[in-house]
């Protein structure tokens, strides 16, 4: 995500997600939201575990857009939007937290 900006921003319009090249892939990263969203509703999910550090995944943290490995404090596009919907997201790093929280979902 350009300027390490986070997923918030990508859907507010103003950050980019970008390749090492250069090339602009953020309307396939939002396509790919979208498309995640319609499934959780779809499934009626209140909560989902995805792959931290992605720029579409992070829940907590981002990769900063150098290509250099380094994460920056964030959320991924997917993340922003399935928590903009109510859908908590947790990391695969956080699954004893997942687990609490859906054990209270389930009382």
């Amino acid at each position: 995500i350009e300027g390490g900006a986070g997923g918030a921003a990508v859907l507010a319009g103003t950050a980019r997600v970008l390749t090492s090249g250069g090339d602009d892939v953020t309307e396939a990263f939002l396509a790919g939201a979208r498309a995640a969203l319609e499934a959780a509703r779809s499934a009626k999910a209140r909560m989902a575990v995805l792959k931290e550090g992605s720029p579409s995944c992070g829940a907590l943290a981002v990769y900063d857009g150098s290509f250099a490995g380094r994460r920056t404090p964030g959320q991924g596009v997917t993340t922003a939007l399935l928590e903009r919907h109510g859908i908590r997201v947790f990391g695969e790093d956080r699954l004893a937290e997942a687990a609490d929280y859906l054990r209270t979902l389930e009382t």
